[in-house]
């Protein structure tokens, strides 16, 4: 047999493999996600009020630790058909703004893989309308800023930080379509800039071909979540250094993740 056919008839036993994984952990997956929803809707009020009466602990906190708890669950869901490697971890201080490049429903998920798990999310105004999850973000403090009042955004990211809590940004608005990082909007650097709370840069990478957007099917894939190094805010001043910081980061963000894709 000649090495051209052994070849081809390899890469269709391996598609054909890949097809039957695919249809089996979107077989296993939407089953268990709909039954840990279900289970935590009606299990979280009795563990937020036997967590308050332990730990004191305010509600916010509470219901984000619920939160990093929920998304760690349906990491380890996917885990049999989806890797992870979490790199550079031991990079993030605390407190902490977190920026993070957005290519996928499941990003906030693997956000859970983190080392910590005060995170309050600042998010558009679209996630709040999901109905099952609606009442747990607004419990947890996330942050609408899309629609909310400045103010109250700079209220609630104060305390998390004088709790040594991070909040967590997806600068570009929304997922992307074509895996590039797009524009990015100021709010997380105008955040830093007014709290002289570092940034620390995430690239999320492999979540677009295990869901892309617009897509309920999943697929097998390898995902990485990579910190980067802070960078403090000190160094920029006024509206022009908000720009820079802004278009330094996303420089910064974009060149690690094209290193990323070339390694794959």
């Amino acid at each position: 047999m000649s090495t051209s056919s052994s070849s081809s008839r390899h890469r269709g036993e391996m598609s054909v493999s890949r097809r039957v994984q695919t249809l089996v952990l979107n077989l296993m997956f939407y089953p268990l996600m709909a039954t840990w929803i279900f289970a935590g809707i009606i299990v979280s009020p009795f563990l937020i009020v036997i967590w308050k009466l332990v730990t004191g602990w305010d509600m916010g906190r509470i219901v984000r630790r619920l939160i990093n708890f929920h998304g760690y669950g349906l990491v380890i869901m996917v885990s049999p058909f989806v890797s992870f490697e979490g790199k550079g971890f031991e990079s993030i201080k605390r407190p902490c703004i977190l920026v993070v490049n957005h290519l996928s429903f499941f990003d906030s998920y693997f956000i859970s893989t983190l080392p910590f798990h005060d995170i309050t999310f600042a998010v558009g105004a679209w996630p709040f309308k999901m109905y099952w999850y609606t009442l747990f973000m607004r419990l947890a403090r996330y942050l609408d800023v899309e629609t909310g009042d400045w103010d109250e955004v700079m209220q609630t990211c104060t305390e998390a930080f004088a709790n040594q809590g991070t909040v967590l940004f997806f600068p570009e608005g929304h997922r992307s379509r074509t895996g590039k990082l797009q524009p990015f909007y100021s709010g997380a650097f105008r955040l830093a800039q007014e709290t002289g709370v570092p940034v620390v840069p995430l690239c999320i990478t492999g979540t677009d071909v295990m869901l892309s957007p617009g897509r309920f099917f999943l697929h097998p894939a390898k995902v990485s979540l990579t910190a980067l190094e802070p960078v403090d805010p000190a160094a920029y001043h006024g509206k022009a250094g908000l720009a820079r910081m802004r278009r330094e980061v996303r420089n910064i963000m974009a060149l690690k993740l094209e290193e990323l894709q070339r390694a794959k």
